[in-house]
């Protein structure tokens, strides 16, 4: 059987069957169009070892003498007796490829085991890979673990990885790759804030622009597992798979297990081209968001619990007249919530507040030019509410008696428990009440909330996180079919569900609660590695952080709000003069430059000054190029701390057609910004700032420019134009 080989955007997928089992022979560089016998790649037996060549498996297995970590772990329940059938002998059935999309059967006749995994090359390089097992036999199949995983070359010494908490999410780590199996367990029920968004291997030093990185992204919103694998032959593996409680996938004879998919990127020129595959991706499917992103005012922190129709009116007509599209009114609006302590489930407007129902905003907010958001938590019931007194029976508990009956309850989260979603009376109930609000509102934009881990997660006494996803699925593909123009955004405690698997039904994340520009520089960072800008939400708060106490200047919260879905999180009613003027003319340069931010090609460098964060968007090229004129790159250059220097020297600004002269200029702040005197420290002025700078893409990429010296904490922003 000859072997599968995938080609696309300079990747290069091969699946060879020679040895009896499918194994990916190569992922990485783009190889061509022919390939050799791939029996030169047969290794030699090394001694006291198995007497044979050892595969690595696309479902890695014991069965084949593999060591490491299997693709796949279950046993068959025979007259009641669990453990038989634990080691599979899969075989291949049928392996085709028809484009860029590969399909490979294997099966054990003799356990009574069929896996089905379907690869697709996307055309901008990303891999997709999905596994599932089917049970053949007679008896029940016990899934306990089915894993997808692909090897990368022996070159890729390092990994990275990303973890955080809440407010602070998505921060790397390094460490070299060792012998044994590093794994990134997630137990929290949904993603989680530190949970790894992408899983990365790569050459020594590798970094935003250079090295080679060999890249996972696990689509799936409950628990998981992400590991790298290196077994004592010196062959390393990467991969994930959904981490299942006891016998939460127990087949019936004839049923299927589908596993988390998982997505892939190669990149011989750093994580920058890792980014530019999952963009090309999420830009090309059908669903994607269109049209320009509208500026957001969401009423949290400007008014928290304290809803009053007045004052919500008043602080409207602030952020109309600021320009903002979309208002959004947070938490508080429904029956008993005054604090977080009560009223989840309850998904009626409150009579006590809102005598005539929230028509009165929503037409006033409709008046003035804009949509009209609602925050809603649908996955979370109160103790303390009137749905939970009709029917505790749908608290999620770990106890097969509900809490009606006397069940043990998960200790609370921020006062709060789970609905049961796996009920289906529950799950109508849900689903009703949402619909109804739909209908009956003229709403635009649902901000859903999921402020809990799922913790001793059961339904009738059994693990059900597995299930519960599945529902919660069901439940947004059911609200969006019933309301298609609604847009959905995913908030999970801010960052806590940010993955492919929620990505599929939602328009945008809220990538963290905290909105202090500083903490978010590095979160939108790292979160941008695979969410295109124009799905992560990035707002403006107060000048003094809710959630760290820390002021900083208004340029510096918009340069960092910038490069993302931009809004506000503030009472702009208290946003006056000269502060007002400024914020107005910002939001008119985010309207004017949207369509660029949230199509461009993400460009971060690799800055010497560990004290800088340089990152821009970068047009891409069409035919004819970009027209002479036209904005062709903006570009952030941060100033997170001080530096060793007294001066950060030149910066580069890379991704630049080398052959292209652009004019630089600084864009936000300029001398007519309030702040523009605090921002750039009193020196010798930098020559070109005031009239700008003209050079091509070469000269700007390996020479740059001098900057400006900046105080910490602050940024500047600049404007590349084609010539």
């Amino acid at each position: 059987m000859q072997p599968l080989h995938l080609r696309s955007a300079g990747t290069s997928l091969v699946v060879s069957t020679h040895r009896g089992e499918a194994e990916i022979s190569h992922w990485g560089a783009d190889l061509g169009e022919t390939l050799p016998d791939l029996a030169i790649l047969n290794e030699p037996i090394p001694p006291s070892s198995a007497d044979a060549n050892v595969p690595a498996g696309l479902i890695p297995q014991a069965s084949s003498s593999w060591q490491g970590r299997p693709g796949l772990r279950g046993h068959r329940v025979t007259d009641g007796m669990p453990g038989f059938d634990f080691s599979v002998r899969l075989r291949v059935v049928s392996a085709t490829a028809d484009g860029n999309t590969a399909v490979v059967v294997q099966s054990d006749p003799d356990a009574g085991i069929t896996v089905t995994s379907h690869l697709t090359l996307h055309p901008g390089g990303l891999l997709e890979l999905r596994n599932a097992v089917t049970n053949d036999g007679t008896s029940p199949f016990q899934v306990d673990e089915l894993a997808t995983v692909l090897p990368v070359a022996p070159d890729a010494v390092e990994l990275l990885d990303l973890t955080g908490r809440w407010c602070r999410e998505r921060h790397p780590q390094r460490h070299s790759i060792q012998q044994g199996t590093w794994v990134r367990t997630g137990r929290h029920g949904r993603t989680g804030h530190d949970s790894s968004l992408l899983f990365a291997a790569g050459t020594a030093g590798f970094g935003n622009r250079h090295g080679k990185v060999w890249a996972t992204h696990l689509a799936w919103s409950g628990n998981h597992e992400q590991f790298a694998d290196r077994v004592g032959d010196g062959r390393t593996m990467i991969g994930g798979s959904e981490l299942l409680g006891p016998a939460e996938v127990l087949l019936q004879p004839g049923e299927t297990y589908t596993a988390p998919a998982l997505f892939a990127a190669y990149s011989d020129r750093g994580l920058d081209g890792i980014t530019e595959a999952f963009y090309s991706w999420f830009r090309a499917r059908p669903h994607h968001v269109a049209g320009p992103r509208p500026v957001v005012l969401n009423t949290w922190e400007a008014v928290y619990f304290d809803h009053n129709l007045e004052t919500l009116i008043e602080l409207a007509g602030s952020a109309a007249d600021l320009g903002v599209e979309r208002f959004v009114l947070d938490d508080g609006w429904f029956r008993g919530r005054r604090n977080d302590h009560a009223g989840l489930g309850d998904w009626y407007v409150d009579e006590s507040v809102w005598p005539g129902g929230l028509t009165p905003l929503i037409e006033a907010v409709i008046a003035h030019g804009m949509e009209f958001g609602l925050w809603v938590e649908p996955e979370m019931i109160s103790i303390n509410s009137d749905i939970a007194r009709a029917h505790p029976e749908w608290i999620v508990g770990p106890s097969a008696s509900s809490y009606k009956d006397g069940g043990r309850l998960p200790v609370e989260w921020r006062h709060q428990h789970v609905i049961d979603l796996v009920n289906p009376d529950a799950w109508q109930y849900v689903f009703d009440r949402i619909d109804a609000l739909l209908r009956d509102n003229k709403i635009s934009y649902l901000k859903w909330d999921q402020n809990r881990d799922l913790l001793e997660h059961g339904h009738s006494g059994r693990a059900s996180v597995h299930q519960q996803t599945l529902a919660a699925y069901r439940l947004f593909d059911a609200l969006r079919e019933a309301h298609p123009s609604v847009e959905i955004e995913s908030c999970s405690s801010g960052g806590a569900r940010v993955d492919l698997g929620i990505l599929e039904r939602t328009d945008r994340v809220w990538a963290s609660d905290c909105n202090d520009a500083l903490e978010r520089q590095t979160i939108q960072r790292w979160t941008g590695m695979v969410v295109p800008p124009e799905l992560v939400g990035g707002h403006i708060g107060p000048s003094t952080s809710h959630t760290t106490a820390r002021t900083h200047d208004l340029s510096f919260r918009a340069i960092t709000a910038f490069f993302g879905h931009f809004g506000m999180e503030w009472d702009v009613r208290s946003v006056t003069g000269a502060e007002r003027e400024e914020l107005k003319r910002f939001i008119t340069l985010y309207k004017e430059h949207r369509a660029l931010i949230h199509s461009g090609l993400a460009v971060r460098a690799d800055a010497p000054d560990e004290s800088l964060m340089v990152h821009g968007v970068v047009a891409p090229e069409h035919d004819g190029g970009i027209p002479a004129g036209a904005t062709a790159a903006l570009f952030a250059v941060v100033k997170t701390r001080t530096s060793f220097a007294e001066q950060v020297g030149r910066v580069s600004l890379p991704g630049l057609d080398p052959s292209r002269t652009y004019r630089v200029e600084l864009l936000f702040p300029t001398p007519v910004d309030a702040d523009y005197g605090h921002t750039i420290i009193e020196a010798q002025p930098v020559s070109w700032l005031a009239s700008g700078a003209e050079a091509n893409g070469r000269f700007l990429g390996e020479v740059g420019l001098p900057m400006p010296v900046l105080h910490p904490e602050h940024a500047i922003l600049l404007r590349l134009t084609a010539f």
